[in-house]
Formats: structure tokens, C-alpha cells, sequence
């Protein structure tokens, strides 16, 4: 009897989490995508179910790990926050990040552009920014879906995110995206600056906090002391009884 040959197995499907590609091809861009994906971060921190992340490969469709980009920054609604390697759309309940951003850099061309757009469009996403930095000043582009494809927002400049609740402001002055609450999102640099402040107020006050105990130690030992001689007085001024 001749043995009956088993077919191997076949090799399970990889989903790399990187391609060996830098985050960014200049420090400005890569500024740009720091203060955007921190200030997303900050700005959901508080909700367990929002993932916002930066770079990271997004697999949208099972089997073809060559179906992917790794966006600047996407947020999906209805996930966990945490950490991953990838964003691989099956092992997320099926749900596609619904906002994404691109920070431009002088090596991006509009054809590869073209396909990150109707790649955005073709598998779920809902609102899709590009911020191109400069050198000359900061423009912005905005898209929405409407029904099966994304639509480029006009103005783009005061216009609030529906998923975000962020503003977009854009003027002379360059390119602010403002909270719900009004707060800019900062650079790296502006959130280490103003935490070195507040340390130093915190430090200020914990020292006025000292002397203002100190202080009240000494007069409340001279309040004392000064309550021992009352009473030396008055024992030494009351006649003995006869």
C-alpha cells in the first residue's frame, strides 16, 4: 500500500509592521506629525474607546498584506486605545479608521497622492486631511465622504471636524488646530516649555508655602512666648491670700 502524500501547509500570511522607511524626510514634517498625533492623544485621553496612533501599516483587507498604508496619523472610533504593530482592519471589528492625516514632504508626487486618496476613499475613511508645511507657508487640504468617495472640503480654513470636534484655523500667521475647548494643539517643544512653567510655579509656591510656615511658626512661638510672661506677670502680681 502506497503512502498517501500530505500537502505542506502553506506559510502563514505576514503583515509586516514596518517597511524600513524613516517617519519622516525632514524635521519640520516630522514636527508636524508629532504635534498632531500627541495632541489627537491628548485629546482622546480620557476615552478608552478611541485609538489614535502615528505611522502605522493599515491592513484593510484580510490575506493581502499588500494592500496597506501606514498613514501620518489615523484615529478609529470604537477601538480600544493601546498598543499595536499594525492596524489590521479584521482584528478591529471590521472597522476602518475614520479620520486620517497626511503631513506633506518634498519627496511626496501627486500621483502617489492620488492613490492614497482613492485608497482612503475606497475603504472607509471618513474625513482625510493633508497639511503640506511649506517652505513657503502652510497649506491645507480637507476631504468628506459623501456616500462612496471623499470630496475635497471648500473653504477648508475655519472648518470643525465632525468626528474631531477640531478647528482648523488657517491665516498669515500659519496653521493652528484648536480643541473643542479652544486649546491649540502643541508642539513637543511648546508642551516642554510650558511644563517646565508650571513646574516652576509649582516650585515658587511650595517655597512661598515654606515661609509662609515658617513665619507663622515664629509668631506662633512669640504668641507663646509672649503668653508665658502674661502669665508670669499675673501669678507674680496677685496678693497671697492671708
Amino acid at each position: 500500500m502506497s503512502a498517501v502524500a500530505i500537502p505542506p501547509f502553506p506559510p502563514p500570511i505576514e503583515y509586516p509592521d514596518s517597511d524600513g522607511m524613516p517617519m519622516a524626510e525632514n524635521t519640520l514634517q516630522y514636527q508636524w506629525i508629532v504635534t498632531i498625533v500627541t495632541g489627537l492623544r491628548h485629546l482622546f485621553e480620557d476615552d478608552p474607546n478611541v485609538f489614535a496612533a502615528g505611522d502605522l501599516f493599515w491592513y484593510p483587507v484580510e490575506g493581502h498584506p499588500e494592500i496597506r498604508l501606514a498613514p501620518d496619523a489615523l484615529v478609529a472610533f470604537g477601538r480600544p486605545a493601546g498598543h499595536r504593530g499594525s492596524y489590521r482592519q479584521w482584528d478591529e471589528g471590521g472597522i476602518a479608521p475614520q479620520v486620517v492625516f497626511e503631513v506633506l514632504s518634498p519627496g511626496n508626487r501627486p500621483g502617489e497622492m492620488a492613490a492614497k486618496l482613492d485608497f482612503y476613499g475606497r475603504y472607509g475613511v471618513e474625513e482625510y486631511y493633508i497639511i503640506d508645511p511649506g517652505p513657503a507657508a502652510v497649506t491645507l487640504t480637507g476631504y468628506l465622504r459623501q456616500q462612496h468617495r471623499l470630496v475635497e472640503i471648500e473653504p477648508m480654513p475655519g472648518h470643525v471636524s465632525a468626528r474631531l470636534g477640531i478647528k482648523f484655523e488657517l491665516d498669515d500667521t500659519g496653521l493652528t488646530l484648536l480643541r473643542p475647548d479652544g486649546e491649540p494643539f502643541r508642539s513637543a517643544e511648546e508642551i516642554a516649555r510650558l511644563m517646565d512653567q508650571q513646574r516652576q510655579r509649582a516650585e515658587s509656591e511650595r517655597d512661598r508655602a515654606d515661609k509662609e510656615r515658617e513665619r507663622a511658626d515664629k509668631e506662633r512661638k512669640r504668641a507663646d512666648l509672649l503668653q508665658q510672661e502674661l502669665d508670669l506677670l499675673r501669678r507674680q502680681s496677685t496678693p497671697p491670700k492671708a
